[in-house]
């Protein structure tokens, strides 16, 4: 019995590095033709907080949420789970001061929005990034 010891401690470890979620950064993109090349964090979460809607060209921003990845964007961005986003949009949407960005529920839905408009921009996991995108931010997840 103490023969398999070790092999049950290897197969056990073997089993938690397969089931522990990899996590890759998270790219804010934006259409290749934008002007715009760059944001700063501040005005990441400005936009996608609802503070302020406008990129550094000065031209409207519309930001779009891609549900499969929000959870984990809210929480890279500022530091929140989504009972706090959702809450804190509640709050903005109530007393009228702001609206949430535009949902979509899958990457392909994401890019064909970003790639027809010029001022869309949205975020994408590093390893997905789609072509005609330009990552303005990058943003990495802390465990």
């Amino acid at each position: 019995m103490p023969r398999f010891m070790p092999l049950t401690c290897l197969a056990t470890v073997a089993v938690l590095i397969i089931s522990t979620p990899v996590r890759a950064d998270i790219a804010i993109v934006i259409n290749e033709a934008s002007p715009v090349h760059q944001i700063n964090h501040g005005e990441a979460v400005n936009i996608f907080m609802g503070r302020y809607r406008r990129l550094p060209d000065n031209s409207v921003a519309l930001p779009i949420d891609q549900g499969p990845l929000k959870a984990r964007f809210y929480k890279a961005l500022v530091k929140k789970d989504m009972a706090e986003i959702n809450s804190y949009w509640a709050r903005l949407v109530f007393s009228g001061r702001a609206s949430p960005p535009q949902q979509t529920d899958t990457l392909k839905d994401l890019v064909d929005i970003v790639t027809h408009n010029n001022n869309a921009l949205g975020y994408v996991d590093v390893a997905e990034m789609p072509p005609n995108m330009r990552v303005l931010l990058t943003i990495s997840e802390s465990p």
